[in-house]
């Protein structure tokens, strides 16, 4: 990639992160966390149905 494409696309995608909350209403970060957490949960349910079903 041409360096001035690449400067121009990481001046867009840090001016995305910047309206992110704005848009959102809360941050990248917090987002990201709160994403992991329901994929987790998931995981965990996803685990339990599993062992029920082995043991039954």
């Amino acid at each position: 990639m041409h360096s001035g494409k690449l400067k121009t696309s990481f001046s867009r995608m840090a001016q995305h992160l910047r309206e992110w909350p704005r848009k959102y209403g809360r941050t990248v970060h917090r987002q990201v966390i709160r994403g992991a957490s329901y994929s987790l949960g998931s995981g965990a349910v996803s685990l339990v149905i599993i062992w029920l079903r082995t043991r039954h």
